[in-house]
């Protein structure tokens, strides 16, 4: 007697149903196979903050507690982590008190100043690789590529998406190096194009963005914002102003088209929020009354969709990009 054959119906039903089940997250929510869930926030934790009700404290603990649950693949720390001049000492005694459960999934990007100054303060790099006295965790990126250098560029894949971090800093502290960034960027770029993934950057200070009374748009960056056009990134996270926006997807000329950049700024971390001075055609979605963070879902043929979550305050943002 001849043992049955299986139907090829009956495999490619099973074939679907255990692929349903590896879906499904540790939270019960069922997700497509190859979607990211990313959370994104910059200007974090005002001098000496480490009071878990104050604006920075509520996002730190909704940001740990996504962490904790395993509700996102990644959080994309946007630059001015502790403030005013941060050492050791500060990101041990303060952004570690409220944020410091969201290192597992960590990936960060230094911004001048605040985070990095050279000759000034030069200890977040420390800090994110568990050198720093009284704190031993290392940020996700940390232990997955070892120590990384305050300005160094990185680049990450996260499923289909392939993200490229830049420090905003070498544009006012060594513009050679910024230059060299730039090609750094292109080859990176290209080479993730080749090989058919979606297009993202993170850096600090933004460049399609509302003026305030304290910054306007770096405009310095435009050789970056050239290389993204030119590879047509799909959006870009950054930070600075202290307060929300989205553009539309625009280009290098600053001009809503189909395949431009989605250009997002979130500062709303928990620093002092500002308003804004003026109003540059291609901004879609701001405000700057409301503390909290954003979280993208990345999927696999390039579309995402994107949600403002406040954590202090009311105003909030959500939305889709439909596949390229």
């Amino acid at each position: 007697m001849q043992p049955a054959r299986s139907r090829p119906g009956s495999f490619r039903k099973a074939a679907a149903i255990v692929a349903a089940l590896l879906a499904v997250s540790v939270t019960g929510c069922t997700l497509p196979p190859g979607d990211v869930r990313i959370a994104a926030v910059g200007d974090m934790n005002g001098a000496k903050t480490d009071d878990p009700d104050s604006p920075s404290g509520r996002n730190g603990a909704a940001i740990t507690r996504l962490v904790e649950n395993d509700e996102i693949d990644a959080f994309l720390g946007l630059g001015d982590f502790q403030y005013d001049t941060a050492y050791c000492a500060d990101y041990v005694d303060y952004w570690k008190r409220l944020w410091g459960g969201t290192m597992p999934k960590l990936y960060w990007v230094s911004a001048p100043n605040h985070d990095w100054e050279p000759g000034r303060n030069e200890d977040l790099d420390n800090f994110m690789n568990g050198q720093c006295p009284g704190s031993t965790a290392k940020a996700a990126i940390n232990e997955q590529r070892g120590f990384i250098g305050n300005g160094k560029p990185y680049s990450k894949d996260f499923g289909t998406w392939h993200f490229a971090f830049l420090s905003s800093a070498h544009w006012e502290y060594d513009s050679t190096k910024a230059r060299e960034m730039t090609e750094w960027l292109d080859n990176d770029l290209a080479a993730a194009r080749a090989a058919g993934k979606h297009l993202a950057v993170v850096y600090h200070e933004p460049y399609f963005t509302s003026n305030t009374d304290q910054h306007e748009r770096a405009a310095d960056h435009k050789p970056w914002i050239d290389v993204m056009w030119k590879h047509r990134v799909r959006l870009t996270l950054s930070g600075s102003q202290h307060n929300y926006e989205r553009s539309c997807p625009v280009d290098n000329a600053d001009r809503c088209v189909s395949d431009g950049m989605t250009a997002f700024q979130v500062s709303t971390g928990g620093v002092g929020l500002r308003s804004f001075t003026s109003r540059p055609p291609y901004i879609e979605k701001r405000f700057s009354d409301t503390h909290g963070y954003l979280r993208l879902t990345l999927r696999g043929d390039g579309s995402f969709d994107w949600e403002f979550v406040p954590t202090t305050g009311s105003s909030t943002d959500s939305g889709t990009r439909s596949a390229p």
